[in-house]
């Protein structure tokens, strides 16, 4: 073989050897650079997996919500209706109560007139006696025993005469307690009656409540939280609107009632009671989650939210007078109590079914009933909302004609105040 061929098979394998180095090379970069990709997209399908697990959990945890409000609004109706159960019975009781008094009395009564006619005709029978002479009831009588025994019976008469006197004296005592005992049921009956027209009204509402809430929603979610965003933009451009209004009240002193306590006492004074026998609390005053969220345009929580269920008595947090009450599209059915003893501080009471029969300027004590707990206005549930104000104002809105109360200023923390 020449020098010239073997040089040529020698270059030949060592330009094979070059090319089969390049390509492993290359195939070894491609695998390396396909890797890095994989480990981009796992790291990507995992970013993308942990997003899908949190959004089924917050999916999980936000179906809670539209089934916990409609299981809720359940429980409201049933406790309304055990309530308007045992007011029912109460007012059967009572009625029989009445009724078995009203036949006392009405026996009581025969019997008194039955004595009043038998005085009568003894106090005629002795004053026909005491009008004759001596000498002529000897004449009418055969013999003196006759007359003595004639003066023993009228003495008798007499004696019996007292004795019925004090027994109808007795009576019209006895008669003067139970007609106060029956006006007393009475009153009760009627406020039991009170009470449960109340209840029957916040059971309907309770109701409406509920169907609207499945029919807007159809039982989803996601048609439930575009409701409560709604709701709390409404709330939110509300305030916003009220806030401009106010300051214009403020600045021209367009105040209908202003009132302005005398003092304020330190933190932890005690002055008032709660106004919901049995409750929880909702949401507390100041900057809460809720207020962050912009519920009051920006503005903090003046009052606390407090929840006993639809229908539950709202009572006077302590004595005072009412000086205005009203309804209003944004705090409903409300009340406001000026409390003199208390430092002239003024509460109110907002968002009820109904209100009691009473007015302004009527004096209630402490535990009266005053209203029931509703969701009147603009309200996103069954609750309470209270204030207390030091300083306190109502005007008329112009666009509607409604009776507002002022909300940005004046408030204080009702809980500084209050028992536990």
């Amino acid at each position: 073989m020449s020098k010239f061929y073997k040089k040529l098979i020698i270059n030949s394998g060592l330009i094979l050897l070059t090319i089969f180095w390049l390509t492993g090379v290359a195939i070894a970069q491609t695998e390396e650079e396909r890797m890095a990709e994989l480990k981009v997209q796992i790291k990507q399908l995992e970013l993308e997996a942990q997003k899908y697990r949190s959004n089924i959990a917050s999916e999980q945890e936000e179906a809670k919500t539209i089934q916990s409000a409609i299981a809720s609004l359940k429980n409201q109706v049933a406790r309304i209706q055990n309530q308007i159960l045992l007011t029912s019975k109460k007012i059967d009781k009572s009625g029989i109560e009445i009724s078995n008094l009203e036949t006392n009395i009405f026996d009581t009564q025969k019997d008194i007139d039955y004595r009043k006619n038998t005085i009568g005709e003894l106090i005629l029978y002795m004053s026909k006696t005491d009008a004759e002479p001596l000498i002529l009831s000897l004449i009418k009588n055969q013999n003196i025993s006759d007359f003595l025994r004639q003066d023993y019976y009228a003495r008798t008469i007499n004696s019996d005469l007292l004795d019925m006197v004090s027994e109808l004296k007795d009576s019209k005592i006895q008669l003067e307690s139970e007609k106060s005992d029956l006006e007393t049921r009475k009153q009760d009956l009627e406020a039991l009656n009170r009470d449960q027209s109340a209840q029957k009204l916040s059971l309907s509402q309770a109701k409406v409540v509920q169907d609207n809430l499945l029919k807007i929603t159809k039982g989803q979610e996601a048609a439930y939280q575009k409701m409560l965003q709604a709701t709390e933009q409404k709330k939110s451009l509300f305030f916003t609107e009220l806030r401009e209004l106010e300051t214009k009240i403020i600045q021209g002193g367009l105040y209908l009632v202003h009132v302005t306590a005398s003092g304020l006492p330190k933190k932890g004074t005690v002055l008032f009671s709660w106004p919901e026998a049995s409750h929880r609390i909702t949401q507390g005053y100041g900057m809460t989650t809720y207020a962050k969220r912009g519920a009051y345009g920006g503005s903090p929580h003046n009052g606390v939210d407090i929840s006993g269920g639809m229908g539950s008595r709202v009572m006077a947090i302590g004595d005072g007078e009412i000086i205005a009450n009203g309804l209003n599209d944004g705090w409903g059915n409300w009340v406001a109590i000026k409390h003199p003893n208390q430092y002239n501080l003024v509460s109110i009471y907002a968002h009820m079914s109904s209100l009691s029969f009473l007015r302004v300027g009527t004096q209630v004590v402490e535990g009266q009933v005053i209203g029931y707990e509703g969701s009147t206005g603009n309200s996103t549930g069954s609750h309470l909302h209270v204030s207390i104000y030091k300083d306190f104002f109502t005007y008329v809105k112009e666009k509607n004609g409604q009776l507002y109360f002022n909300y940005f200023e004046g408030s204080i923390n009702p809980q500084d105040y209050m028992k536990y």
